[in-house]
């Protein structure tokens, strides 16, 4: 007698095929979906840092941080706390040195109610945003032909991501206009290059917003 072997038909092969193409799709439209939530998220905390500085500026005529009477209008607060009132933000963006502006700048704006968070000059005081990073402000030009007087940065930011914010923001160029993101040494952002393409997704950017 002669064996009888089945198989896949056509119709059947092509279902699986179709099957899984969904399922990719699926993943990729998920991890899409993701990056766009954490891009958006990146760019509110640059609009909401600047937002906050502005309530402070209106409300008490001086930058959170560099604010010489801090003291007498924020509550416990002492006058080693209080800026100097020259108008700048100094230290670098993520200083853990409590005497830089750019650390009290947080203590300021925590102590007037505009930011959330514990109002303290000690341990991990700086805010994070959506990937894990620093989020801190200094009136030092991160890069040169970057006009403004306050610097929002952020760091930790994954290739994509920073991208995409840069694109949201301004004009998409690492190296150019008033968003901007590479590798940050002190006070100073050297851009992403995007010379050979794209920047790589696996890769983690500082970013750097001007206002």
């Amino acid at each position: 007698m002669k064996k009888q072997q089945s198989g896949f038909t056509l119709v059947e092969v092509a279902i699986v095929l179709v099957i899984i193409g969904l399922l990719l799709g699926g993943v990729l439209k998920g991890q899409e979906l993701i990056n766009s939530a954490k891009s958006k998220a990146i760019v509110n905390d640059f609009r909401n840092t600047a937002t906050m500085i502005a309530a402070y500026q209106d409300r008490f005529r001086a930058l959170p941080g560099d604010d010489p009477s801090a003291d007498k209008h924020l509550q416990n607060t002492i006058a080693a706390e209080n800026g100097d009132g020259d108008g700048l933000i100094e230290g670098n963006w993520n200083s853990t040195t409590t005497t830089d502006e750019s650390s009290k700048i947080w203590a300021h704006l925590r102590r007037a109610n505009l930011a959330s968070g514990d109002g303290t000059l000690t341990g991990d005081w700086q805010p994070r945003n959506s990937e894990g990073g620093r989020i801190g402000v200094q009136s030092a030009a991160p890069a040169s032909n970057m006009n403004g007087r306050v610097f929002v940065c952020q760091g930790n930011i994954s290739g994509r991501v920073a991208q995409q914010a840069d694109t949201t923001m301004d004009d998409g160029n690492p190296a150019t206009g008033s968003v901007r993101f590479g590798t940050m040494s002190g006070s100073t952002l050297t851009a992403a290059s995007t010379a050979s393409g794209p920047v790589a997704d696996s890769d983690l950017f500082t970013a750097c917003a001007s206002f």
